[in-house]
């Protein structure tokens, strides 16, 4: 679905010493939006940023450490999860090489859990690895976009057409905080936020079906349909004003199920993949 707007740069490891500038990413709206800058500013603690087997770190400079503690066994988790916020608000740009050290430094942690969390997105095919130098933001273009969104709606069409046949309608009004959530997180202008709200919703609904391997599946398409685009650009648009439309749809489409209106539902779920992330 659509994303809100765009974070600010980090650094590259093709950056000249003494050129590079690094800024506080741009803050959203108060409210559920103050979560997600404290998301996006990574977990600290660990052992400092150190350097990394094979990648450069000299004339890169040093970014502060966020002032969050965090339990040493749930490092690695954490910085996984906020590169993944980074990536939705475009805080790491696709393109650009960034190293391990300099990333570690950025979080407060040993380069480890960084390298780790980076081997991770590399599998899901966010990044990929530059050797001696890091990882390079995966450009995507908006043909990779429409086939992701093809692909979503080719699971996930008959899959909730077959679950409004057999799922009892109480059943369907017990998401109904679910969809409300992702209208609460639009109205943030959060992205990585309204990310979050909006895969809880669309993974609940599949999970009616029973299948887990669909469900993740599912979950990892959607993930990657919420990358920004090559120049940044946010995923089916991503003002605040388009990210709340796009919420409302989980409602609508959440009222369609529990009255089981096949057309309304097949309508909805198309323009929903359209115009979606």
């Amino acid at each position: 679905m659509k994303q809100g707007t765009q974070g600010s740069a980090g650094t590259t490891g093709e950056a000249a010493a003494g050129t590079t500038r690094y800024r506080v990413p741009a803050q959203p709206a108060a409210g559920e939006a103050d979560r997600c800058r404290d998301t996006a500013a990574g977990p600290a603690g660990g052992d400092g940023g150190g350097s990394a087997r094979g990648e450069h770190t000299h004339g890169e400079p040093v970014l502060p450490r966020p002032r969050p503690a965090v339990q040493r066994s749930s490092v690695r988790g954490q910085v996984l999860a906020a590169l993944r916020t980074a990536l939705v608000t475009g805080d790491l740009r696709p393109g650009e090489v960034y190293s391990g050290p300099v990333l570690a430094e950025r979080f407060g942690v040993s380069a480890t859990p960084v390298r780790e969390a980076m081997q991770q997105l590399a599998q899901e095919g966010a990044v990929e690895v530059v050797p001696n130098r890091g990882f390079r933001v995966v450009e995507r273009s908006a043909r990779e976009l429409a086939e992701l969104a093809e692909v979503r709606a080719l699971i996930e069409v008959p899959v909730m057409l077959r679950l409004a046949r057999t799922v009892p309608p109480e059943r369907w009004a017990g998401l109904r905080p679910l969809a409300e959530a992702t209208v609460r997180a639009a109205s943030s202008g959060c992205r990585a936020t309204y990310a979050e709200a909006d895969r809880a919703f669309h993974s609940a609904v599949l999970a009616l079906a029973g299948n887990r391997q669909l469900v993740g599946v599912a979950e990892e398409l959607h993930r990657r349909a919420q990358w920004p685009l090559v120049g940044g650009g946010a995923p089916g648009g991503g003002s605040r004003a388009e990210l709340i439309a796009d919420a409302h749809e989980h409602t609508a489409l959440l009222d369609a199920l529990i009255a089981g209106d096949l057309d309304v539902i097949r309508s909805l779920v198309g323009e929903h993949f359209n115009g979606a992330e």
